[in-house]
């Protein structure tokens, strides 16, 4: 069996300290160097093509690989921003958005996608990281995983949180959620 370990990257500048780009702040590289201390090893590491992944992974103490660009969980008319903190089950509500179909439903199977090209590209027995943002993570994983008992996983991705994947046979078979705090 292969593992993936998808993490959403860490905490980022706000405000006036933001500038121009979306990157980590001093607590944020604090914390992916805490979760790097436990983490891999990694034959693969990929990261959204966001700053704030890339710095995440490196944060964390891992070379990235590659980055790919990954499209937002949030769908108009679907998803709204940030719409998985207010619902009870967020990954059960996400669960039946996807088996609805619709443009949701296309965003979670080309992060399915990604993850199982990401995790495919190791050695059986071997593990790979993955980057990513909250959202987006929340929808692919209900992707990967469509006959889980969606409504005991909990709380959505918060800043560093991730999930440990196994993946054989051509799919993804159970998960391990890793909360960073």
């Amino acid at each position: 069996m292969r593992v993936l370990e998808v993490r959403r990257h860490s905490l980022t500048k706000k405000g006036a300290a933001r500038g121009r780009g979306s990157h980590l702040s001093a607590e944020g590289v604090a914390l992916a160097r805490a979760i790097g201390q436990s983490a891999g090893p990694f034959e693969r590491v990929v990261a959204s093509s966001v700053p704030r992944a890339v710095e995440t992974a490196v944060a964390m103490g891992f070379a990235v690989d590659d980055t790919v660009d990954m499209p937002s969980g949030y769908v108009p008319g679907e998803i709204p921003r940030h719409a998985q903190w207010e619902w009870e089950e967020p990954y059960r509500r996400l669960a039946e958005i996807v088996q609805a179909g619709g443009a949701a439903a296309e965003v979670a199977e080309a992060h399915r996608e990604i993850w199982a090209e990401t995790v495919g590209g190791v050695a059986e027995g071997g593990s790979a990281l993955l980057v990513g943002h909250g959202g987006a993570i929340e929808l692919a994983l209900v992707a990967c995983l469509p006959g889980a008992a969606h409504d005991t996983w909990g709380t959505p991705f918060a800043h560093g949180d991730g999930v440990r994947l196994g993946f054989a046979g051509g799919r993804f078979v159970h998960a391990e959620f890793l909360r960073a705090v």
